[in-house]
């Protein structure tokens, strides 16, 4: 694809190429985001020149979004070659750009982006498929106020009429993104945080909800019929379609993740078992979901981020395991403001060992206080891991514990000759 590029873009690429291998030289990680920012300091509109030629599904949401845009990416390959997307979960214009000359080739794209990047994506990429995950509260001193970002979204899509919208008639906000979309597949993903949608996004009337059921009091808005829908077994889908899902990845969330990547790749013409097939094999993302060996200790990574995704992730804990380690950092990819850990109800934790850890681990042991859970505050989140009893351990982390701790094993690692 490159060679048919003008000569500013294939200069662009040129510079980013060697702007990744110093980055990589000089230690400070793979190197595609400051490629992908040294690109668009060259060429602002690479992103529409890279994507013209693929058929390409953008996937967005408050939680989930790297994992169904993996499930997604797996399900695509089941119809094309290659499929450029994000390995590093990198939502944001750099990171979009690095991943689609990375796979200049690819046909097809599944591209994860953030809630605020979604207007102008759109209109770089023109994508074929929208994926509407989950909208809720996050990052308030970055992101805003979450009705501000239903409404940005809601007028993206309505500015892309030929874009196929895959929503969650689960979650109020999203329905109301895609409510008066022209084609929109609607999928029963859950919703298991309501916080943020006790009241209509179009008139500000309550929601009334009757079992999975809502409705507005004060407009015609109300949960659609979805056209796929999952249980503890199958994936249902149009036309009396059955299939049974067996994921490798936990949580009722991520089944739900399952069902939405797989309506978005069968909209873009993939074969219904077989995209299923694909979603079953991800069995962890960017070090989600993963479990390694450190000393006496097996450990398992979960990641959260804010109070919607700290709730799925704690149903996702193996009470049996020998310990809980909680990791909480408060810098800015974070969000610096941590009053919401008062949203989370940590109370579940009351009869097991749970240690406090992290930059911000003594605000957490003031929550963890309040909840009445038992616990120890251990700052570092190694030496957390150490003070638990010999077995298995679990971790629950915020985005920059969760990197810096997988850094720390990764050194460890390497310190004790590549064997944990």
């Amino acid at each position: 694809m490159s060679h048919r590029l003008p000569l500013r873009a294939r200069t662009a690429l040129l510079a980013a190429r060697s702007a990744a291998w110093a980055s990589q030289r000089a230690g400070r990680g793979k190197g595609s985001m400051i490629g992908g920012l040294v690109a668009l300091k060259i060429e602002p509109n690479l992103m529409t020149r890279l994507a013209a030629s693929r058929r390409t599904a953008v996937v967005t949401g408050t939680n989930g979004k790297s994992t169904t845009t993996r499930m997604t990416a797996t399900a695509l390959a089941t119809i094309g070659a290659d499929v450029a997307t994000q390995a590093d979960g990198a939502n944001m214009d750099a990171g979009i750009v690095a991943a689609l000359t990375a796979h200049r080739d690819a046909p097809l794209a599944a591209l994860e982006v953030d809630e605020l990047h979604v207007p102008h994506v759109l209109d770089a990429v023109r994508a074929e498929t929208l994926v509407l995950l989950n909208l809720s509260r996050d990052q308030l001193d970055r992101v805003g106020e979450i009705n501000m970002i239903e409404r940005r979204q809601r007028a993206a899509v309505a500015a892309h009429p030929e874009t196929t919208v895959v929503a969650n008639c689960d979650d109020v906000l999203v329905t109301s993104v895609a409510f008066d979309a022209k084609k929109v597949v609607w999928v029963a993903a859950g919703g298991g945080w309501v916080g943020d949608s006790v009241s209509c996004p179009r008139s500000g009337e309550p929601i009334v909800r009757d079992g999975e059921h809502w409705y507005s009091s004060g407009a015609d808005f109300s949960r659609p019929q979805p056209d796929w829908w999952t249980d503890d077994e199958n994936l249902y889908g149009p036309n009396g379609l059955v299939v049974p899902m067996d994921l490798r990845l936990p949580g009722r969330a991520n089944r739900g993740n399952a069902a939405q990547a797989v309506a978005a790749a069968v909209t873009m013409g993939a074969e219904p078992r077989a995209a299923v097939e694909a979603v079953c094999s991800v069995g962890e993302v960017a070090g989600r979901y993963s479990s390694v060996r450190v000393g006496e200790h097996t450990v398992r990574m979960l990641l959260a981020k804010n109070p919607a995704g700290w709730q799925e992730a704690m149903s996702m804990i193996d009470g049996t395991a020998g310990g809980l380690v909680i990791a909480v950092n408060g810098q800015v990819p974070d969000g610096e403001d941590l009053s919401w850990l008062w949203d989370v109800q940590f109370e579940r934790f009351e009869n097991g060992q749970v240690v406090a850890s992290g930059e911000r681990g003594a605000d957490l042991a003031v929550r963890l206080t309040y909840a009445g859970a038992e616990h120890t505050l251990v700052a570092d989140p190694l030496a957390a891991i150490a003070s638990c009893p010999p077995g298995r351990v679990e971790v629950l982390a915020n985005y920059t514990a969760f990197r810096d701790l997988n850094r720390a094993l990764e050194a460890h690692t390497a310190a004790l000759g590549g064997a944990l």
